[in-house]
């Protein structure tokens, strides 16, 4: 099933492997692709994958985690044209196939260089504290529906084809629809919490013509404690009540893609990032995230058929990718399977397995090192297989 074509929106897509959004920390200090960008990007087109997802690209300049986040802009735009067209003829040429290229648009929230908020959290700011100058209005929210349709228009020109109004991970979307407590047209009760989320969906679809693909990534659970988090219980288990109620309206909305997340990895990176090794002590075996993982996805696909879903979590499982991929397609667990740290680690495992070549011991070992790299300031990468990222994660080590 992995190399099955499959149909959306009228849209061809050559297989069912998505390279998942991994943000690198490497692009100019003008949201341009730099060197590195573009190497790591020219591997996913050499991948064969039928669909690769680009990393996080703020609709603005306020809104961008690092001075070093990928942001689209009317000024930069020729050199995002210019690797989305090297990309489609090199999978042409090398991998007989057109992927399907997907820009991630987001605005970082919490997580900007300076903390924009949607309340005072008292989980989240153990770790980084703010006040309540950093809450953001409910006029400066009013703003992001227009910097959103900007940006996917520019999303257009370059030559993407689709867009994704991303709401997970704890940034300024995701932390919304937990914002139980706040005053205003964006707090409060389940419309409140979900009205900017939709008020930039339905201004994007607006813009987009047919053929184009309308997607969100979305933590379906923050599994942080309700009023702090989403999709939970006060005591921090699972509870799919809000959610359910979100994805039968995104589907009502026409989203036609949703790929699906769990955590915030800025809090608990475990559940989204199940862990094989590393310096970080999960306080969960890895089996639960996964079983967590496709448990959440299951239940998507059987009360929202019309969703084409996305799962998650695979990079774990190295040897056994490839079997417990056909596995999730095989029992309606997800629609498509998406792999994050996997292609970092190794980019051309899925060619190789077409070509009865995959191997093992070139696959992710979920140690998370790139996102420690991340964490440290520093551009994002694979840093076991690769050497450049190797001798970064070597210096924070020092």
């Amino acid at each position: 099933m992995l190399n099955e074509t499959v149909f959306i929106g009228g849209k061809e897509i050559a297989n069912r492997v998505v390279l998942q959004p991994m943000e690198g920390c490497d692009c100019n200090e003008d949201g341009s692709p730099s060197e590195l960008t573009v190497e790591k990007y020219l591997k996913a087109a050499r991948s064969g994958a039928g669909v690769v997802w680009f990393e996080a690209n703020a609709v603005c300049a306020e809104g961008r985690t690092n001075p070093r986040q990928m942001m689209l802009t009317r000024s930069n735009l020729s050199k995002f044209r210019t690797l989305l067209a090297e990309m489609r003829e090199i999978a042409r040429k090398e991998c007989g196939v057109s992927p399907v290229f997907i820009l991630q648009l987001t605005h970082s929230g919490r997580q900007s260089i300076v903390p924009m908020i949607a309340y005072r959290n008292s989980v989240y700011e153990e770790k980084r504290p703010v006040t309540d100058a950093n809450i953001v209005t409910d006029e400066y929210l009013d703003t992001l529906p227009e910097k959103y349709v900007a940006s996917a228009r520019l999303a257009l020109e370059a030559g993407f084809d689709g867009v994704d109004v991303k709401s997970c991970h704890g940034y300024l979307f995701q932390e919304l629809l937990s914002a139980f407590d706040r005053e205003g047209r964006y707090g409060g009760s389940f419309e409140n919490r979900t009205r900017l989320y939709f008020n930039c969906i339905r201004a994007v679809k607006e813009v987009l013509p047919d053929g184009i693909l309308l997607t969100t990534r979305l933590s379906v659970s923050d599994m942080v404690r309700k009023p702090c988090g989403f999709g939970t219980t006060e005591t921090g288990e699972l509870d799919l009540t809000e959610p359910d109620m979100l994805i039968e309206q995104l589907a009502k909305e026409g989203i036609q893609i949703l790929n699906v997340t769990v955590g915030n990895p800025y809090y608990n990176p475990h559940v989204n990032r199940p862990y094989r090794k590393g310096g970080y002590v999960a306080p969960e075996a890895a089996d639960v995230g996964l079983a967590r993982f496709e448990y959440i996805e299951k239940h998507i696909k059987e009360k929202f058929p019309s969703l084409t879903v996305v799962g998650s979590g695979l990079s774990y499982y190295r040897e056994d990718l490839i079997e417990q991929s056909e596995r999730q397609l095989r029992e309606g667990i997800c629609d498509m399977v998406g792999y994050g740290r996997m292609w970092l680690a190794y980019p051309m495992f899925y060619k190789d397995h077409l070509n009865g070549e995959f191997d093992a011991k070139k696959c992710c070992l979920a140690c998370s090192k790139c996102t420690e790299l991340m964490r440290a300031k520093r551009v994002s990468g694979c840093a076991v297989f690769n050497e450049y990222y190797r001798n970064l994660y070597k210096e924070i080590q020092k």
